[in-house]
C-alpha cells in the first residue's frame, strides 16, 4: 500500500469539520444535530441497519467496556466490529473487527467509495464521516455484531442512529460541562438519549442523581433496566501490576451458592472490575440468538485489552500511562496508584485539555504522587504552559517545571529506578508511548 495514498485519505477527512479540535466549543444544535448523519446514512443505503449493534454511552469506563464485550463476543465464535473514539496512536483504532485493524487499503478504498455521498450532505463533520464509515466497512465484511461506543454525550452523537438491541451506559460523572451541561443530571439526560423504546438497557455502578434521570428514561421508553450493581458483585482474590482475579456473583441467584465463577483480567482497578461486570451483564442479557458461555465470558475478560487504562508500558523504569482526564476519572486514578504501586510514590507527568478541571484533579493526585512535571500533547485543544500555571498556581506550592514531552521522555528513560505515571489526557499517554517507540527504535536502526 503506498502510505500517500493513506495519508491523502486521512488529509481528506480531516478537511471537514472536526469538534474535536475546536478550543472553546460550546455547545450549539447546528454542531450537534443528527440530521446530517441521517441524511449521509440514507444515500449510503443505512448499512447500520444490516448488523446486530450493542450502543454504549457513558462518562467514564464505556471504552474498556466495549472492548471487554467486544472480546467476549469473539471468543463466542461472533464476527464483532469495534468502533471506538478518540484513536491513541494510529488512526485505524477506532475501525476494528475481531480485534483487526481496518487496513490501509481498505481505509482509502472506503473513502473513495463514498466521496459523492459525503460532497452531497452540507456541513459534514469529520466525526460523522468517520462514524459511516465504520458502518458502511460492518457491512461491507458481514460482520454478525457491531459494539459501537459513543463519541460525547448520546442523544445528539453521530452513532446515536442506529437501533441497538442492546444499549449500555456506564459510569456518569461531570465531564464536557459546556456541551452537555453542568450538573449530573443534565449529563445523564443527554447520556440517556440513547435508551430505545422497548429496549433493554444495561446501567453500570452510577451516582444517585444519574441513576434517577436513567430510571425514569427506562420508564418512558418501556425499556427493561439491568442494574448491574444490584444484579452482580465481584470479589476481588489477588493482583499485581500484571493482572488481577476475582469471582463474580450473580445476586438472587437461587441456584448458586457463593460465587459463580472466576476471571482473571489484565486491565487494572477496581473501576475495571465494575466494567467488566457491566460487560458480563452486557452479554447475558442479549437476545437469546446471541448465547454467551462462562468460557467465553472467562477467555474474553482474560484476552480484553484497552489501551492506555493504567496500562504498564516500560519497566526500569516503571512508566504507566493511563487516560484519565476529569475529576472523577483522577479519583480512581488515586486509588489505583495507592494500590498497584504504593511501595514508591510516583512521578506524575501532566498534560490536559484546555476544557478540563485540572485544579480538582491535581488537588485529588497530589497525595498519591511524589512530584509532578507539566507538559502537552500536540493535540490543537491541549492545554498550553500559562494556562496550566495560571489554573494551578494558586494552590500549588511545589516548584513549578514544564517541559517538552519528547524531551520530557528521553530524560525519564535515563532514571532506571523511578516511576512515572502519565496522566490527563488520552494525547499525553499516547505521545509517551509513541516517543518511548520511537527512541527505543532509533536506538537499535
Amino acid at each position: 500500500m503506498n502510505d500517500n495514498a493513506y495519508q491523502n485519505a486521512l488529509d481528506y477527512l480531516y478537511s471537514f469539520i472536526d469538534h474535536s479540535l475546536t478550543r472553546n466549543l460550546r455547545y450549539a444544535e447546528e454542531k450537534f444535530d443528527l440530521s446530517r448523519m441521517i441524511t449521509l446514512m440514507n444515500i449510503l443505503g443505512n448499512p447500520q441497519k444490516d448488523y446486530d449493534v450493542v450502543h454504549i454511552a457513558g462518562t467514564k469506563g464505556k471504552g474498556s467496556t466495549c472492548s471487554m464485550i467486544t472480546s467476549i463476543l469473539r471468543n463466542q465464535g461472533y464476527r464483532v466490529g469495534f468502533y471506538s473514539s478518540p484513536h491513541m496512536i494510529d488512526f485505524r483504532e477506532r475501525i476494528q473487527i475481531n480485534r483487526d485493524l481496518i487496513s490501509k487499503e481498505e481505509f482509502v478504498g472506503q473513502i473513495e467509495e463514498m466521496k459523492g455521498a459525503i460532497e452531497n450532505v452540507q456541513d459534514v463533520s469529520t466525526f460523522e464521516i468517520t462514524t459511516a464509515l465504520a458502518f458502511k466497512y460492518f457491512s461491507d465484511k458481514k460482520i454478525d455484531i457491531a459494539v459501537i461506543e459513543v463519541g460525547m454525550g448520546g442523544r445528539l452523537d453521530a452513532t446515536n442512529v442506529v437501533y441497538p438491541m442492546l444499549s449500555v451506559i456506564t459510569s456518569i460523572s461531570l465531564d464536557h460541562t459546556n456541551i452537555l451541561g453542568d450538573t449530573i443530571s443534565k449529563i445523564a439526560g443527554e447520556k440517556a438519549g440513547i435508551i430505545k423504546k422497548s429496549i433493554p438497557v444495561v446501567i453500570g455502578r452510577q451516582v444517585d442523581d444519574a441513576k434517577v434521570v436513567l430510571k425514569r428514561v427506562a420508564a418512558e421508553n418501556n425499556s427493561p433496566l439491568i442494574d448491574v450493581m444490584k444484579e452482580y458483585q465481584w470479589k476481588q482474590l489477588d493482583y499485581s501490576l500484571r493482572q488481577q482475579r476475582f469471582s463474580v456473583k450473580r445476586n438472587g441467584n437461587a441456584i448458586s451458592k457463593g460465587y459463580d465463577f472466576e476471571v482473571t483480567m489484565s486491565l487494572l482497578g477496581d473501576h475495571q472490575l465494575d466494567n467488566a461486570l457491566t460487560a458480563i451483564a452486557a452479554v447475558e442479557n442479549l437476545p437469546k440468538k446471541y448465547p454467551v458461555s462462562h468460557d467465553a465470558i472467562q477467555r474474553g475478560l482474560a484476552e480484553a485489552y484497552w489501551p492506555g487504562r493504567f496500562e504498564v508500558i516500560h519497566q526500569d523504569p516503571l512508566i504507566i500511562i493511563d487516560g484519565a482526564h476529569n475529576p472523577d476519572s483522577f479519583e480512581k486514578l488515586s486509588a489505583a496508584i495507592d494500590k498497584f504501586v504504593s511501595a514508591k510514590r510516583p512521578t506524575l507527568i501532566f498534560g490536559a485539555s484546555e476544557d478540563k478541571d485540572i485544579a480538582q484533579m491535581i488537588s485529588i493526585i497530589l497525595p498519591s504522587v511524589d512530584k509532578i512535571i507539566f507538559t502537552k500533547s500536540a493535540h490543537p485543544r491541549a492545554m498550553n504552559e500559562d494556562e496550566i500555571r495560571e489554573q494551578i498556581l494558586p494552590f500549588y506550592c511545589d516548584d513549578f517545571v514544564f517541559m517538552d514531552i519528547e524531551v520530557l521522555t528521553r530524560e525519564i528513560l535515563q532514571n532506571t529506578e523511578g516511576v512515572y505515571i502519565a496522566s490527563g489526557s488520552i494525547f499525553i499517554a499516547g505521545a509517551v508511548q509513541e516517543n518511548i517507540i520511537n527512541i527505543k527504535n532509533n536506538e537499535t536502526s
